[in-house]
């Protein structure tokens, strides 16, 4: 016969208060318990027992142990009956377990059960091998600082230990991300974070824990306070910055095959565009997956603004990884992937899906079809205005990439001289929130234009509503405001923003000029790249939920051109020319500077 153990004492007896079985090991709840008999428990290591085995395994002690096991049967016959007829009520309560004074963020938080196993890359940036002895010592490291952690025995840090799943997922977190984010130079970059946990202090090892921890299991990002602007400074007067940055305009006639447009399309060319939009019955092809579909200016009749479904592509550009002398030897040159999914390239269709199919016109002939360029109109007065900074942000419509913003800033103290969002012409299908910067409730917020924005600090401005007009011809208006043929138009890559205001100046300033690329055009350096370089600054970083800020890319296009004014100026001083460009009646500072 087997020993029931109290595994049926909370199921009720079949034969209910008929059962006559003297010890019956189902529950009678309306049987009054025999005080002979000890009720079988769950917690086994206490109740289970019968009072006279405990007095053996105490033997020398029997009495403490027979006034304790009187004292707590008078209590029970001391209690009320429906109480005392309870399972519960005979059940001896264990104490909770022992927690901080604090309640702890630990308590919430539950780390996945892995193996300190590398994780499974689309492109590993290393063999298995060395990703998982790289893996070790990481995760040594980190072991390491966590013990040291646990050793303070502070209750207000006690939820920054970590247990050794939330190591182990700290650590293959941290591993995942410089295979992702930094392939090409992930062995270097992984050995320096390694040596550099080995050295580091308690202090940084909690902001780091606290940082992962956010990031991992709660979503929480702590806030930072308002960064003052990074602006590049010299030596330089105001006025004599902008008397070289004059020597500095950049030449684009001769570029127009770069995008670069120099001449107002005549009517003839307008009329032949439009014949050929007729011809094409809005058939286009997508900008983003390079599909072909149909778009409705205005609105098909069943409200319809383009064809093709949802569209599949990829964010990210192509990186095609720099070839290496050992390529003959490994096989090859490694794969062009998109850093955006870090899938290889002709392996999938897309990591991203948007609502519509998008286009994107260049030929000048059909931008001006929607509207007509104009050339900067001249002055009555004068007066020499000072350099302009501006750069737009564009959205695609049924008409193709349109403006949606227009920021202008004056040089070089960068000063915000106009900041508006635009209505465009044609029916919205996409506002390319991910580089633009412009959202829905931009636009459902604004207020409508009515003067120029005064200088506010940088997070007054993110807050308040931006103003907004009516058409991309009424921000060209308010541009022209500010400039004439002469007024230096500092830009990078400003063919997309004059043809997008369908804008023809004269004298511009182009920082893709100014810094070109090893390769020449049609090869850039984007405006991070170089701001990076040259300025040490980081713009951008918004990512996808936050997008470009045109303010910010409008400052740090102004302060690459002082950088190449600084330089400017160093040439001046070597050739004796200072005095050219310099009248005596003028402050004097740059010639005694070169002196």
């Amino acid at each position: 016969m087997f020993a029931p153990l109290g595994l049926f004492k909370g199921i009720t007896c079949p034969g209910g208060a008929g059962c006559g079985i003297l010890n019956c090991i189902f529950l009678h709840q309306e049987t009054k318990v025999r005080e002979t008999q000890q009720v079988p428990c769950l917690d086994t290591k206490t109740d289970v027992e019968p009072l006279e085995k405990k007095r053996k395994l105490v033997r020398g002690n029997e009495e403490p142990v027979r006034k304790r096991a009187v004292q707590s049967e008078q209590s029970r016959d001391a209690a009320p009956k429906e109480i005392k007829d309870l399972v519960s009520a005979r059940r001896k309560v264990s104490p909770p377990p022992a927690r901080p004074a604090t309640t702890s963020p630990s308590l919430k938080r539950k780390a996945p059960k892995e193996s300190l196993n590398p994780r499974l890359l689309k492109k590993a940036p290393a063999t298995h091998p060395v990703r998982s002895s790289i893996l070790l010592k990481l995760h040594g490291a980190m072991k390491v600082l966590n013990e040291k952690m646990a050793k303070l025995k502070d209750l207000e840090k006690a939820s920054l230990v970590l247990t050794p799943d939330e190591l182990v997922v700290m650590a293959l977190d941290e591993e995942q991300k410089t295979a992702t984010e930094n392939s090409a130079v992930y062995s270097n970059v992984i050995k320096l974070r390694i040596v550099k946990l080995s050295r580091m202090s308690l202090e940084e090892w909690e902001k780091e824990v606290v940082a992962h921890l956010n990031a991992r299991y709660y979503k929480i990002q702590a806030p930072k306070p308002p960064q003052p602007e990074q602006r590049y400074t010299t030596n330089l007067t105001e006025e004599e910055e902008i008397e070289i940055a004059r020597m500095l305009r950049t030449e684009i006639i001769g570029k127009e095959q770069y995008g670069y447009i120099t001449k107002i399309p005549t009517e003839a060319e307008i009329a032949e565009a439009k014949r050929g939009i007729e011809a094409a019955d809005g058939w286009e092809k997508c900008d983003r997956c390079a599909g072909r579909f149909q778009v409705f200016p205005g609105r098909r009749a069943d409200g319809t603004l383009a064809t093709g479904g949802k569209c599949t592509y990829h964010p990210g550009k192509v990186f095609r990884p720099p070839r290496k002398p050992t390529d003959h030897i490994t096989g090859g040159q490694a794969e062009a992937y998109f850093p955006c999914c870090n899938e290889t390239v002709g392996t999938s269709a897309g990591c991203t899906k948007a609502e519509h199919h998008v286009f994107k016109v260049s030929d000048p002939k059909r931008l001006a079809a929607v509207m007509q360029f104009e050339k900067t109109p001249a002055r009555d007065d004068d007066v020499s205005r000072k350099p302009v900074t501006f750069d737009c942000e564009m959205g695609y419509t049924t008409l193709g990439m349109e403006l949606i913003r227009l920021t202008a800033l004056s040089w070089p103290k960068g000063d915000t001289l106009l900041d508006v969002l635009v209505k465009p012409i044609g029916e919205i299908l996409d506002l390319n929130s991910r580089y633009s910067g412009v959202f829905p409730e931009h636009f459902v917020n604004a207020v409508p234009y009515s003067k120029p924005p005064q200088t506010k600090p940088k997070d007054v401005e993110e807050t308040a509503p931006m103003q907004v007009v009516d058409s991309p011809a009424a921000a060209r208006s308010l541009l022209f405001e500010l400039i004439d043929p002469s007024t230096p138009l500092i830009g990078h890559a400003i063919d997309n923003d004059l043809n997008v205001v369908r804008i023809i100046h004269p004298t511009i300033i182009d920082t893709v000029l100014l810094y070109p690329h090893p390769r020449g055009l049609p090869v850039r350096y984007s405006l991070k790249y170089l701001s990076k370089l040259h300025l040490e600054r980081d713009i951008q970083m918004g990512g996808a939920n936050k997008g470009h800020d045109s303010r910010e890319d409008a400052l740090a296009t102004g302060d690459l051109v002082r950088v190449k004014v600084v330089e400017k100026a160093s040439v001046l001083k070597l050739t004796s020319r200072v005095s050219t460009f310099f009248p005596p009646s003028s402050s004097g500072s740059i010639q005694n500077q070169f002196k």
